[in-house]
């Protein structure tokens, strides 16, 4: 990553603009991107950075600028021969991380709820480590205590010595955090709606599940069912994540590994009205928690609603969708249609994508072509091979349907008997076409659901679309924060684990609308890993006729890097607590 100038040249007066970009390989070619527009990084712009930093620290925004010593330090005869440097630790990534960790105000939450007793460590700076080590290098308890934590400058940050940190102790401070998972979501709501203006009128909602490795048996919650990650053989739990319309999370509620979706729908509500009342809040979902029983339950409590529709429902509209007026488009390439419902108290958004429906008939092609070539590969084996039984035949056409089941209704297939065959059996198939009339009519076609009145189309479906953001929020839990695969065994523990997934998420959603509001993109993990590069170092100090001084410094972000602690308006220490007898002295100059 570097900074790019561009000059331009305005009255007579040039001025320079900088450009963050870093270097990307896509096959053989090396090709740069634009991270974020930085400016003119004048003092304007400095000014600014501090104002934003200040309106997610508070008063903790004012540190001492970079590597400016405000100390009035004595001095000291250094033997320069003798000088070196030792013990070199990450620093920039878990230093962000702890000022994330402040800036939800998540350092005095754990200090009033988990106060210091007679413990050796307290366990609110062991929350603190669990949570910023997931968010900068997701791990288990073991490989924190044995390799990351040593790794890294968080010792000086929080004053946690590195042989105080091992994994029963990580492992206890789970079952400490777990207690308070409900006042922690209350809290970061509150905390996340200040710092970012949120909006809770529309809350999104859904599901998703996360697989163990192991049987889990001691886990009543750990149940096989319909695995999101491809791994129907392993056991998991459900999820259920509600966000608002920007992705920032309100809380979450852990289910059965086999709990269907649409029986979640309910509890979650509840949970949700209970701890923040019941409002007039517009609740968007997907058609995998759609029936009448919850639509019906959602009405009756007067609650709004916005869902998908199963492609079942497509039928009650075949009119509507062979008419060619009343579709209004949206954007490019996509159209909606309003129709009220048969009772008048809710509206069916008839929508049409034209790269969608690309999408689905490229795919109803391929599965259509597969059936296709292994129904002749069947047909000549039965034309040639000797006598077979009609079962495991059928068995065999069921099982290839099953496989390419987005092409199966396309075609009509019997086992016949024919003694012209060496088996005795042949295949009578055909392809359907009104399946295929119909499938090229809803090619790209879904139909949205909601008891809103007084919003457009356009506003319906504009709405629905923002679902994509509980999606992303499932990516980031198990791509970015290792939520998969879960290797503790226990319930509490499991539990524990994903809330400190959760606490992570919520640092990373933190970073991202800081990032945004500074103009720096939306790629908490490129900040991250550019600033974990910024080491702490002990330069150690042999004094002429006195003892060696440690001092442990922070070595010195490079352009690119000050660039980014500029536009967040952030300042690296220039030391991390050094020994009282260092604090007095300091290197002459030669």
């Amino acid at each position: 990553m570097y900074l790019r100038p561009t000059k331009i040249k305005r009255k007579g007066r040039v001025e320079t603009y900088w450009t963050l970009v870093r270097s990307v390989r896509r096959g053989a070619k090396v090709v740069q991107e634009t991270v974020a527009q930085l400016g003119k990084l004048d003092d304007v712009g400095r000014r600014e950075a501090s104002s934003l930093a200040r309106s997610f620290l508070g008063s903790r925004a004012d540190q001492p600028a970079l590597y400016e010593d405000r100390r009035e330090l004595g001095r000291a005869e250094i033997d320069l021969d003798k000088v070196r440097v030792e013990d070199t630790r990450e620093f920039g990534g878990v230093w962000l991380g702890w000022t994330l960790w402040r800036a939800l105000g998540l350092d005095d939450f754990c200090a009033r709820r988990l106060p210091r007793g007679r413990e050796e460590v307290s366990w609110a700076d062991m929350a603190a480590i669990l949570v910023i080590a997931r968010l900068c290098e997701p791990s288990s308890e073991l490989a924190i205590a044995e390799r990351w934590y040593r790794r890294t400058a968080l010792e000086d940050i929080l004053g946690v010595s590195a042989d105080k940190v091992h994994h029963t102790r990580l492992y206890q401070s789970l079952d400490c955090l777990l207690e308070y998972k409900r006042e922690l979501e209350v809290h970061i709501k509150e905390r996340l709606g200040g710092l970012f203006a949120l909006d809770y009128d529309l809350l999104l909602y859904d599901v998703t599940s996360t697989y163990f490795a192991g049987e889990a048996a001691e886990n009543t919650q750990a149940q096989r069912g319909h695995s999101r990650d491809q791994r129907p053989g392993s056991k998991q739990v459900c999820i259920g994540l509600v966000v608002t319309r920007e992705g920032y999370p309100l809380g979450y509620e852990l289910f059965d590994g086999n709990r269907v979706d649409v029986t979640t729908v309910e509890d979650v509500v509840e949970e949700m009205e209970g701890r923040y009342g019941k409002a007039g809040r517009v609740w968007v979902m997907d058609r995998g928690m759609t029936s009448e029983d919850n639509l019906a339950w959602l009405r009756a409590g007067g609650r709004k609603y916005l869902v998908g529709t199963p492609r079942t429902e497509m039928k009650k509209w075949q009119r509507e969708l062979v008419e060619q007026g009343g579709w209004n488009e949206v954007r490019s390439g996509l159209e909606v249609k309003l129709c009220p419902g048969p009772d008048g108290d809710e509206t069916f958004i008839l929508c049409r994508s034209a790269d969608r429906k690309q999408k689905e008939q490229a795919m109803h092609e391929r599965f259509a072509k597969r059936i296709r070539e292994k129904l002749v590969s069947l047909e000549r084996r039965l034309a040639t091979q000797r006598k077979a039984e009609r079962t495991q035949v059928e068995r065999q056409i069921g099982r290839l349907l099953g496989q390419n089941s987005r092409a199966a209704g396309l075609f009509e297939i019997r086992v016949v008997e024919d003694e012209k065959h060496k088996s005795g059996l042949r295949l009578a198939w055909k392809e359907r076409t009104e399946w295929s009339e119909w499938a090229t009519l809803t090619e790209g076609t879904y139909v949205l659901r909601s008891n809103v009145r007084d919003w457009s189309a356009e506003e319906l479906w504009r709405t629905y679309i923002q679902l994509t953001q509980a999606e992303a929020a499932f990516r980031i839990h198990k791509s970015e924060l290792g939520l998969r695969p879960i290797w503790h065994q226990k319930e509490e523990r499991v539990q524990a684990h994903i809330l400190v997934c959760f606490l992570a998420f919520c640092l990373w959603k933190t970073l991202q609308g800081w990032q945004a509001r500074a103009g720096l993109g939306h790629s908490p993990r490129t900040l991250l890993d550019e600033l974990g590069r910024i080491q702490a170092v002990d330069v150690v100090l042999p004094v002429v006729g006195g003892p060696e001084l440690r001092l442990r410094c922070v070595g010195r972000p490079d352009k690119a890097q000050a660039a980014l602690l500029q536009r967040l308006g952030l300042d690296l220490p220039k030391r991390l607590k050094p020994p009282p007898q260092a604090s007095q002295l300091v290197v002459e100059k030669a």
